[in-house]
């Protein structure tokens, strides 16, 4: 099918405002945090199930791949076109909640509604779901999340995103609907995921290879209301590690996070949310009483930034439990286990304040003077975690002369999923220009304040090549990933058996390659 010949069918199906051709937005909507290849032929907006697989069949008829992009805030290429002239699906569109069932406790939602939106429906109702959304989820959808999976809010007690789904509709490349889980049945609610052999699985973590998803439906809980937040603090990562991991082990926490020194001091020179008056009220909200919040904010007013810069390696959590007493003993048995490996309790106001504004504007993707900012990652098991720290210091330190060359700057993050997955984080911030999703993404004040780089390829490759380096120690080790896209070593790295299966799945699914070609592989 000729080029304008299927722009004019998507304008007929769509309406022209929701066919975007021109060149801003071709490049805006291929490109990820880190990756900027080949531009969209175009970009679409379906508004409901019914257009997407309209649109989804016709581009797939055409012989065109076509892309569906979520919030845009990975950063391994599992949006980026590997093929000129795809369409990419911006899902934002399809944006709404479309079920609340506190009876049946589910809820249901169109791909594109971000966390913070769900949130903000299912929150006056004392409801959440389990997982309840990335650090990112201001933009970040439910859909993309669970394309990509990811982990935070929740997943120290419920596991990562994936975890929550019970069912969704799913369009696949010939524009059929596929309803997973119990919703599968002719005349069934999607109450429950399994019925028969998951299918719900399937699509989850599949990077949008396997289909595009129009609907997801979450599990509902009841909202915990007695939350207690700590920080602690460790001189080296040896007994910080340890201490998380037991702490994960023993399921004390709703979500916790650990940093190091090189990301402790990035994060003292930016304006911390320590000195946002917003993030301040958050807090005071957030206070049960008004004697509470004025003692809250008095504390966070004292700490300052010291509660970052003087830290060497903290551990910082929220314990969330259904009364005040479940809340104390859990404290309790957690500062207990935190003073067991060393270290020292710290000003607990960083999980305060970021329980209290859990989705801020993403001004953290850009560094204190406008640096670009990538990580990478793996979930590893509790007992190779300091063999991947001490892999990935290695390779630091083979690439030192590029890290002073160019003032790159590295760091650490950690956190948990459930009992028994261990997430690593290293990440990078280097001088360089932005690119048009950071612009799009960053608050615009924040950005008018920061001196921003030119162009700096040398260091950018640097970093990739440290990156590659590290993505390939994970794959050795048999790490796993959220967001595989097309960096992971996903095909590579599976025994035969198990990437035949997915193969012959994609096959069936998708015979001509159409979604998203170069996710998991498939080429």
């Amino acid at each position: 099918m000729p080029e304008q010949e299927l722009l004019d069918k998507l304008v007929a199906l769509l309406g022209a405002d929701n066919v975007l051709v021109d060149e801003a937005s071709c490049r805006l909507y291929a490109q990820d945090v880190f990756t900027r290849s080949l531009p969209a032929g175009l970009v679409i907006r379906p508004y409901d199930t019914a257009s997407l697989a309209a649109a989804v069949a016709t581009i797939t008829t055409a012989g065109v791949a076509v892309i569906a992009r979520g919030g845009g805030m990975s950063y391994t290429g599992g949006y980026v076109p590997q093929e000129e002239g795809s369409v990419i699906i911006d899902t934002s569109a399809m944006s709404q909640v479309l079920e609340v069932n506190a009876e049946d406790m589910y809820v249901t939602v169109q791909a594109g509604c971000s966390w913070k939106a769900l949130h903000d429906v299912l929150k006056p109702q004392g409801l959440r779901t389990p997982f309840w959304g990335p650090l990112s989820g201001i933009h970040a959808t439910v859909g993309g999340s669970i394309s990509q999976s990811s982990v935070f809010w929740g997943a120290g007690a419920f596991g990562s995103s994936s975890d929550s789904v019970i069912s969704m509709d799913v369009v696949l490349a010939n524009g059929s609907v596929l309803s997973t889980g119990s919703a599968a049945q002719r005349n069934a609610s999607p109450f429950f995921r399994h019925f028969g052999p998951d299918l719900t699985g399937l699509f989850t973590c599949d990077t949008g290879a396997l289909g595009v998803k129009a609907s997801v439906t979450l599990r509902l809980m009841q909202e915990f209301k007695s939350i207690r937040h700590v920080s602690w603090d460790y001189e080296n990562y040896r007994d910080q590690v340890a201490a998380i991991s037991e702490v994960a082990r023993r399921g004390l926490v709703a979500q916790m996070f650990g940093t190091d020194p090189g990301l402790g001091q990035i994060r003292a020179k930016r304006d911390s949310l320590l000195n946002d008056i917003k993030s301040l009220g958050g807090v005071l909200k957030a206070q049960p009483t008004v004697m509470g919040a004025i003692k809250q904010g008095a504390k966070i007013a004292l700490a300052g930034r010291g509660v970052i810069k003087n830290a060497s390696y903290p551990f910082h959590a929220n314990i969330e439990e259904r009364s005040d007493a479940a809340a104390e003993a859990a404290e309790a048995e957690l500062y207990a286990v935190l003073a067991s490996f060393g270290g020292k309790k710290i000003d607990n106001s960083v999980p305060a304040i970021l329980r209290a504004n859990p989705f801020n504007p993403l001004n953290n993707m850009v560094g204190p003077d406008g640096e670009r900012w990538v990580p990478v990652h793996g979930l590893l098991p509790h007992s190779r975690v300091i063999e991947a720290i001490e892999g990935t210091e290695r390779i630091f330190s083979k690439y030192q002369a590029d890290i002073d060359r160019h003032n790159i700057s590295t760091g650490f993050l950690t956190t948990t999923a459930s009992t028994n997955s261990f997430f690593l984080e290293p990440l990078w911030l280097w001088p360089d220009e932005l690119n048009e999703l950071h612009e799009a993404t960053v608050e615009k004040e924040v950005l008018s304040r920061q001196k921003g780089f030119s162009a700096n390829l040398e260091a950018r490759q640097a970093v990739t090549s440290m990156r590659e380096e590290i993505v390939q120690m994970f794959s050795d080790m048999g790490a796993s990933h959220l967001q595989i896209g097309k960096e992971y070593h996903y095909k590579q790295g599976l025994k035969s058996e198990a990437y035949g299966t997915i193969k012959a799945i994609k096959d069936v699914l998708d015979p001509h390659n159409r979604i998203n070609p170069g996710s998991l592989g498939f080429q």
